[in-house]
């Protein structure tokens, strides 16, 4: 069991008997706390990830957590129009979409230990009262909940493998929700010594444009708000519309208690990409490691995020993708295929236009006019059954216009049911989550999934090998046949239809080699089909973009290129 006392013991000992940071085994982890004030949504999870990116380019074992303060004990039951996409790491882990930042922007994965909520640590006190172990005390906010808080922020550090660990505090400083995790921050920092323990206040600075000012009150009330609980930033980092000049930033300085050269200036970016390297250009990394009395390590090597960003800002061609999904009003619901289609834009050095079109309102008699003027189709996952059909009429455009079409998870299983409809003659076609009493159930339950009750982090998660058929589009993507992919979903293709839909061209490419579950199929006799069970948009990072998003885009450049070659003809034969 994790003993904090002792731990914290072991540290200072540890730091005393360390000669310099070169020796390996006397370093000690040091911690950086990124919290928020004013408003949510001003950026911790991009304003930590970049610099967890500026500490990584400088040689520093680096990681991130995120500490939610929401009593579910994951995000894996919450609706996404409420907080967006459940993100899934490589152990099954369901997890808030902040790690899919953390994963893109650090090119490494995370896991369960990288996010917890405040349900998930009741939930430890409580059955650690169950069992006795408190011998028979009063459970309390103090020391017994924010103890485990503690005990959970110090644990990727336990064994040294990072030099820094930072942790995204959820919510804004002020929400009740909030105040444990701020007040166990205090007490590390009060433990620890300041040189190990840093926090970084992300807030803002609104400019008003009838007063034509930027004022610096919100960000003033903020800290003041903070410090009436005892804890003080070390940094701040100011979102503004407009630049901080060096008065402003000698007058934030001095109300809100930090030196002047720790007021960060983080304007709007034009893409979130753009952020490590004006952080670079404030010096963030450098002000942190100087406060944590750190060496500063290696000049920062950006080579390979600046030559995406190039790209990325300066495409040679576009490409408009339709995005059919039923949660689409809502950005945050598809943020990692978002941002996979916008590496894999970068990687063909195409910008990439998405044009939502939500599935509830698609039919068969208005798909073309919808679907017409887009030059690919990515079908999106999702639950329920509302905007199913949409979905499928959609795939059935795809698959007679032959237009490049990517379906992931259930966006594949509704390519299974359209397929089966409209080509194998099965008109009851679909799949039992949408209609439990069909006798042409194309997709039905997994076998280990019929006796689960429970709906939190139930269903099947995490990463799972496949095996590839050779000659397949899919196998020449990935350059390989066997590849791990990650998953969450519970319904999978019924194989009873297997050699049908084969038959037909419809090939299954890819399979479980332990369950032989379908993973990958694609179309016979169509330039890209390909529908995925997995998740491929959550491997997807800036240093190395999901081949089959890749794959994806160029399919849909070459759409565009053919179709204008043939207008092109077209035009020249009738003026001839």
């Amino acid at each position: 069991m994790f003993d904090l006392n002792s731990f914290l013991h072991s540290y200072f000992i540890g730091k005393k008997q360390a000669a310099h940071w070169s020796s390996k085994q006397s370093v000690m982890t040091k911690y950086i706390f990124v919290t928020g004030g004013v408003t949510s949504s001003l950026g911790k999870g991009i304003i930590a990830a970049s610099l967890a990116k500026l500490l990584q380019a400088r040689g520093f074992t680096t990681t991130i957590q995120k500490f939610d303060p929401y009593i579910n004990v994951d995000p894996g039951t919450l609706n996404p129009y409420e907080h967006g996409e459940c993100y899934v790491t490589e152990d099954g882990a369901e997890t808030d979409l902040d790690l899919g930042h953390y994963e893109r922007f650090l090119n490494t994965h995370t896991s369960q230990a990288n996010n917890v909520t405040t349900g998930r640590i009741y939930q430890h006190v409580i059955n650690k009262e169950r069992e006795g172990a408190y011998l028979g005390k009063t459970v309390q906010v103090i020391p017994h909940i924010t103890d485990e808080i503690k005990r959970r922020m110090l644990l990727l550090g336990e064994h040294n493998q990072y030099d820094i660990v930072i942790t995204e505090l959820g919510g804004t400083v002020g929400d009740i929700e909030s105040l444990p995790y701020i007040e166990a921050v205090r007490q590390l920092k009060w433990e620890m010594g300041n040189e190990n323990c840093l926090v970084v206040h992300l807030t803002l600075i609104p400019y008003l444009k009838a007063a034509k000012e930027l004022k610096t009150k919100p960000t003033q009330h903020s800290v003041k708000m903070m410090s009436e609980h005892g804890l003080l930033p070390d940094v701040l980092v100011c979102r503004t519309e407009e630049p901080l000049y060096k008065d402003l930033k000698r007058k934030i300085a001095l109300f809100c208690n930090v030196t002047q050269d720790a007021v960060i200036e983080a304007l709007d970016a034009d893409t979130i990409y753009g952020v490590p390297l004006e952080m670079m250009r404030e010096r963030l990394d450098v002000i942190c490691l100087e406060k944590l009395q750190m060496p500063m390590g290696k000049e920062p090597d950006m080579v390979k995020w600046k030559e995406f960003l190039n790209k990325l800002r300066y495409p040679k061609s576009k490409v408009t993708i339709g995005l059919i999904g039923k949660y689409v009003e809502l950005q945050d619901a598809y943020k990692s295929i978002l941002e996979a289609l916008i590496h894999a834009g970068a990687m063909n050095e195409c910008k990439v236009e998405v044009r939502n079109i939500h599935s509830e309102y698609l039919t068969k008699d208005d798909a073309k006019e919808k679907l017409h003027n887009v030059d690919a189709i990515l079908v999106a996952p999702g639950f329920g059954s509302r905007g199913i059909e949409g979905k499928i009429d959609a795939i059935r455009y795809a698959r007679v216009n032959k237009m490049p079409f990517f379906g992931i998870c259930l966006g594949m299983q509704m390519a299974c049911v359209e397929f089966a409809r409209n080509v194998l003659n099965m008109p009851k076609a679909h799949s039992t989550e949408m209609d439990p009493d069909t006798d042409q159930g194309v997709i039905c339950m997994m076998e280990e999934q019929k006796t689960i009750t429970q709906k939190g982090g139930t269903m099947r998660l995490g990463s799972y090998d496949c095996a590839i058929t050779e000659g397949s589009i899919a196998a020449a993507v990935y350059g390989s046949t066997n590849i791990t992919e990650r998953h969450r979903h519970r319904y999978e293709f019924n194989n009873t239809y297997l050699e049908a839909f084969e038959n037909a061209g419809f090939k299954p490419v890819g399979k479980n080699p332990d369950t032989d579950l379908v993973e990958i199929v694609e179309l016979k006799d169509h330039p890209f089909y390909v529908g995925v069970q997995f998740h491929p948009e959550y491997k997807s990072t800036v240093e190395s973009p999901h081949p089959l998003f890749v794959a994806f885009i160029k399919a849909a450049k070459d759409a565009q290129e053919q179709r204008n070659a043939t207008a092109k003809r077209t035009f020249e034969k009738s003026n001839a």
